[in-house]
């Protein structure tokens, strides 16, 4: 059998994961123990992420032509490539919050959503909280309003019984001249 058609089940493996990518990041794995290595896949494994290591050249062959071809000045030395199809930060993220741990393991650059990074750029992208952790924020800035603004009329209902809840109704309801005064017995 040919080199070449030993070396393209490799290649259409690299260009189907990468098909549907949200980001790919490349990373530089010298000095890692295989223990750190374990636990590295698991980690990537759990969240969403496909991790694997290739030639450098099977990846140049199936990045071309593709958004991830700009990452061909970074496949020098050893690499292995986090790719997620779900989530566009959770490889830089993932892999920053491991090298943290593991000071042997290098980002080298990574696509996001069509953006070329490199080390210093998905350093930063692996900052951005997950899309879960926005939508909660979200919620809770939203929620707080309303949360505080129901806490506010328990307490004046339970100060001055339904008269505060009157007159507070009547201040709102009253011209901006009339307003302090019809406040003045809310407060006592």
């Amino acid at each position: 059998m040919a080199k070449v058609e030993l070396k393209a089940p490799v290649v259409a493996e690299i260009s189907e994961a990468i098909k549907d990518a949200q980001s790919v990041v490349l990373v530089d794995y010298r000095g890692l123990t295989v223990e750190q290595d374990t636990a590295l896949r698991k980690q990537l494994r759990e969240a969403g992420i496909t991790y694997k290591v290739y030639k450098n050249t099977m990846m140049n062959f199936a990045f071309k032509g593709t958004d991830f071809e700009a990452l061909a000045p970074y496949l020098e030395g050893p690499s292995a490539v986090a790719i997620s199809t779900t989530d566009a930060t959770a490889p830089a993220r993932e892999l920053a919050k491991f090298a943290k741990t593991a000071n042997k393991l290098e980002i080298k650059a990574g696509v996001v959503e069509g953006a070329v990074y490199d080390a210093a750029g998905m350093a930063a992208i692996s900052q951005i909280p997950s899309r879960e952790e926005l939508l909660s924020k979200l919620l809770g800035s939203i929620q707080s309003p309303i949360a505080n603004f129901a806490r506010v009329m328990k307490q004046l209902a339970e100060k001055g019984g339904a008269s505060a809840c009157e007159a507070g109704a009547e201040a709102a309801e009253a011209p901006a001249e009339e307003a302090p005064a019809a406040e003045a017995p809310a407060e006592a």
